[in-house]
């Protein structure tokens, strides 16, 4: 018998029918004698549909009143799947964020889980009862509503895998594993068998959606077994075990895996974009020391994640540009706090661009091959796709782009490192 977290995203609950199916899935992993809880996130779509609200509403909105509002679609979802178990035949109850609690820390809208009381929680699993805990929430310090940011579930699900001692946690979503890139935009596209936490972390960051980059930060930290899986599979779903999805590894059982022969060792592991980005230009800001400090600071108290950065060569006069990128949901608000800090700044003005994207290319193979930047650009230069900006790290290479190149961006660099399903080197 196991204990295991099962984490179902949003294209899985939409709807009843997928409700039923999702409860199905539950309920076969019961059957088998395991302890079972349930994460779950909103209808596909409906954060979105609820985010939209608060910004018609205010577009510089309190980040608190925001929870609030966007916390209640995982709560549907989690009494949605309790009541048609119920239907079924088994015991179940949802469990709210407070309810646990789940208590974060932190700033609102991205909150940090930082404890998980699950004595009830447990005790209700060991009475053979299913869990089914809403995702993305939880509460604060002072009693309010918190949620942890897109894609919170996935960090949901492997926090309460860690504070129940989880024999596994399977993320279910709408594709079957992780892929060299998007299959939606390269065909060609392959599902890896396994990858590394390493790997994984520097994909989700840059804007692979299969995990939330924390969960995978935590479950590393924690040693929580993580496998991506489809909720897709038929009606007459296999348990996850006997599934062919990817296993999220540490480099040293890679290795194994490429020892035994089971891996393929690539110089490069996956490619990503991320269209939710934005770019800032602040122009003639004064080239001394301090200038900068003066325009992140704010934005950092803000908790407003700053990207890629470039500082032109100052001009003659002691003036340069200054050009980063924000999440697009902080623009207004970054906008905003430089608009007020223009006098200590000192810039000229404020130039934004919403229609930007990220392209990065992953692996662990960079760390002991050179080259993989210059492949990038040229491949890019030859399809007269221009660079804006770049960020680099030990495994990956960051290029920004025109958003309306994203998608010949992704499959120009899948060919060019070989990554194509009927590639040799695959």
């Amino acid at each position: 018998m196991a204990r295991i977290v099962m984490k179902f995203g949003g294209t899985s609950m939409a709807g009843t029918e997928r409700i039923r199916r999702v409860a199905n899935i539950v309920r076969k992993q019961q059957a088998a004698g395991h302890e079972v809880a349930v994460v779950v996130s909103a209808m596909a779509g409906e954060t979105d549909r609820l985010v939209n609200f608060c910004r018609e509403a205010n577009a510089l909105y309190d980040p608190a009143e925001y929870d609030v509002v966007v916390a209640s679609g995982e709560q549907v979802t989690s009494g949605l799947l309790a009541l048609t178990l119920q239907s079924l035949g088994s015991k179940a109850r949802s469990w709210l964020g407070w309810q646990l609690p789940v208590r974060t820390v932190e700033a609102h809208a991205k909150a940090r889980i930082e404890d998980i009381d699950s004595d009830a929680l447990m005790a209700s699993m060991q009475a053979g009862e299913i869990a089914v805990i809403p995702g993305f929430q939880g509460i604060g310090a002072d009693g309010r509503v918190t949620t942890l940011g897109r894609g919170g579930s996935d960090t949901s699900a492997v926090a309460v895998a860690a504070a129940v001692g989880a024999d596994r946690c399977d993320i279910y979503t709408d594709v079957d594993g992780v892929y060299t890139t998007d299959p939606r935009i390269v065909a060609k596209a392959r599902k890896l068998k396994a990858v590394t936490y390493e790997e994984m972390l520097e994909l989700a960051s840059v804007g692979a959606k299969v995990l939330q980059t924390r969960s995978v930060g935590l479950a590393m930290k924690e040693g929580v077994r993580i496998q991506v899986l489809s909720s897709f599979v038929g009606d007459d779903a296999v348990p996850a075990d006997d599934l062919p999805g990817t296993m999220i590894v540490s480099e040293e059982e890679m290795n194994e895996l490429v020892e035994k022969g089971d891996m393929e060792r690539q110089l490069v592991t996956g490619i990503a974009h991320d269209k939710n980005e934005a770019k800032v230009i602040l122009t003639r800001v004064p080239d001394k020391p301090g200038a900068v400090a003066h325009i992140f600071e704010p934005l950092a108290q803000a908790s407003i994640n700053v990207d890629m950065i470039i500082q032109n060569v100052g001009r003659d006069k002691g003036e340069t540009d200054v050009t980063f990128t924000v999440p697009q949901v902080d623009l207004a608000r970054a906008q905003a706090l430089l608009e007020d800090r223009r006098s200590d700044i000192g810039f000229n003005r404020i130039i934004t661009d919403s229609k930007v994207a990220k392209i990065s290319v992953v692996g662990v193979g960079m760390k002991s091959h050179a080259g993989v930047a210059a492949t990038m650009f040229k491949s890019l230069a030859e399809r007269g796709i221009n660079i804006q900006a770049i960020s680099t790290s030990e495994i990956k290479v960051s290029v920004m782009i025109d958003e309306d190149e994203t998608e010949l961006a992704v499959r120009v660099l899948h060919t060019a490192y070989g990554l194509d399903a009927n590639d040799e080197a695959a």
